[in-house]
């Protein structure tokens, strides 16, 4: 009896250990200007449960990145931009939603560094997010001074981290958006996308003048499972 007891304790363990899913969520965007695979954030329930679930259902694939400002970002989801009736060229996109917010999730490990994918919104008091529309920062490189100055102007007191200042002056980013939009995910591989797509020529509205279409998808958990090892090697030793 003691016997069947270990090997089946044996088998529950090998079993609970194959069935163990990815610690992340990745998912690719798919575009014409090439892809990219962002690691949707765990510190940030929320905004990742409710980015994987419109996922799931198909509902950003043929949405826009209708709004580029380069060095800075490229802003995409609103389901307007896939309604033809509302498309034409010099139409100005950026209103459509999906008729609900997501609560801020800002967190103090989490900042606008270069390749972040972060939670577009209205100008409502609570920081509260669309519930669809989303941007990727392309970002530029920020001087001690130039940061120092946002402290006392945009970010209106917040202090950014030394730790952060060394990003944003080696890597860059868009510090003045700190604790204002909840950042929720990160590029991890294809941010040449981003700057392709940040480059191209737009009109005054800054959307692009040549339609900039998306699919977006959930990666695998065999997938998901093989970037956790490659990124997080000493996690999943």
């Amino acid at each position: 009896m003691k016997r069947l007891f270990t090997t089946l304790l044996i088998v529950f363990v090998i079993a609970t250990a194959f069935a163990k899913g990815p610690k992340n969520q990745y998912v690719r965007i798919r575009t014409s200007y090439g892809d990219c695979i962002i690691r949707l954030y765990n510190e940030t329930p929320k905004h990742r449960d409710n980015f994987i679930k419109l996922t799931k259902k198909g509902f950003y694939n043929g949405t826009m990145f209708h709004r580029v400002i380069q060095n800075f970002m490229i802003q995409g989801g609103d389901p307007d931009s896939k309604d033809p009736k509302k498309t034409a060229p010099g139409a100005e996109l950026g209103n459509g939603d999906v008729g609900y917010t997501v609560p801020a999730e800002f967190r103090d490990s989490l900042f606008h560094k270069r390749g972040v994918l972060a939670a577009a919104r209205d100008d409502n008091p609570a920081k509260a997010s669309s519930g669809c529309q989303f941007y990727i920062v392309e970002g530029k490189r920020f001087t001690d001074g130039k940061m120092d100055t946002l402290e006392n102007t945009r970010l209106k007191g917040h202090k950014i981290p030394a730790w952060e200042r060394e990003y944003y002056k080696s890597v860059g980013g868009a510090p003045h958006l700190d604790q204002n939009y909840t950042v929720y995910g990160e590029v991890v591989s294809g941010i040449d996308m981003v700057d392709r797509i940040a480059a191209v020529k737009k009109d005054k509205n800054d959307r692009p003048l040549s339609d900039v279409p998306m699919t977006v998808e959930l990666l695998s958990k065999k997938e998901c499972k093989q970037l956790d090892k490659i990124l997080f090697p000493k996690v999943n030793n």
